[in-house]
């Protein structure tokens, strides 16, 4: 898939994203203090599509999937610790600080 495809295909996901956070907003299933961490993390969902996408047709001088599927983690750590700093700011750091070494654990074990 083209990148100007999936830069489209982009677009949409995250506005069909937003619309879905609206919609459980305006339905009370979430309060407003929640919308932000919930598109973060479904977002999140959609970059580690998007990393499978790619792993499955690579393309020369583009961001690699391992890549692609790392800032997908950070964006559903950083949306998940958006949420526990309602309930605990420890748990918040325990989150995102968790999700950084298992990125660079595998880093470190996917060179050679």
């Amino acid at each position: 898939m083209s990148e100007g495809r999936r830069s489209l295909l982009s677009l949409g996901a995250f506005l069909l994203i937003v619309v879905i956070a609206i919609i459980l907003f305006a339905a009370n299933v979430v309060p407003l203090a929640y919308v932000i961490p919930l598109v973060l993390v479904l977002s999140g969902i959609w970059v580690i599509a998007l990393a499978a996408m790619r792993n499955q047709n690579p393309t020369k001088y583009e961001r690699g999937a391992f890549s692609t599927l790392s800032i997908g983690l950070l964006l559903i750590a950083l949306g998940g610790a958006w949420y526990l700093l309602y309930v605990n700011w420890i748990y918040s750091i325990v989150l995102v600080l968790l999700v950084l070494a298992a990125i660079a654990i595998a880093a470190a074990m996917k060179q050679k």
